[in-house]
């Protein structure tokens, strides 16, 4: 069953080519732009996970690492931390995370599973708020459980964990972003002005 506010694109269609045909002419007129390369576009998509129980546990990167891997389809690079902190027994140089970085078709195929798959999947969801930008035009979403994605091995997963996807943009602002992802279809709250 899909939402109401989830946006129905072509599905022959690549969501980049989308992008092009559609969005770039909408956006123009819209943004009172003459330039097309003035449009904002998607960057990369970061999605990362903090693990600080992997400094006492080794075994819980390499599973998160294999669903993370199963959700992306991209392995991860292992994060570690820059700076020591002795309250957490944390020296600079542990592994303490994981990240992957999307670009191209994969970023594209990510970006619409999120909006199509995902989000309506969220309990309670009722939209992003749009003050979820960092004030530079990207998009910056927290999920508290991993298992909103299909593709989790459920079986294989010890605790719930959460992870953060940021979605980077060229828009030099947050309206400028917001116009430009609420084009692509992604679901925000409608605030009153």
């Amino acid at each position: 069953m899909q939402a109401d506010y989830v946006t129905k694109l072509p599905m022959d269609m690549h969501t980049s080519e989308y992008y092009r045909t559609e969005i770039i002419p909408k956006l123009m007129k819209e943004m009172n732009i003459s330039n097309s390369h003035r449009v904002p576009k998607l960057v990369k998509i970061v999605v990362n996970i903090g693990l600080g129980e992997a400094l006492k546990d080794r075994k819980i990167l390499d599973s998160m690492s294999e669903q993370l891997t199963r959700i992306t389809g991209q392995k991860p690079l292992v994060t570690k931390a820059h700076r020591a902190i002795a309250t957490f027994k944390l020296r600079a140089g542990m592994e303490i995370g994981l990240k992957v970085t999307l670009r191209g078709a994969r970023m594209w195929d990510f970006l619409r599973k999120v909006i199509t798959i995902i989000l309506p999947r969220v309990r309670d969801f009722r939209g992003i708020n749009p003050k979820a930008f960092d004030h530079r035009g990207n998009l910056n979403l927290g999920f508290s459980e991993i298992s909103v994605f299909p593709e989790v091995a459920y079986e294989k997963l010890d605790k719930v964990r959460g992870f953060e996807v940021t979605i980077v943009t060229t828009a030099t602002n947050d309206e400028e972003g917001h116009m430009f992802l609420k084009s692509l279809g992604m679901p925000f709250v409608e605030t009153k002005k």
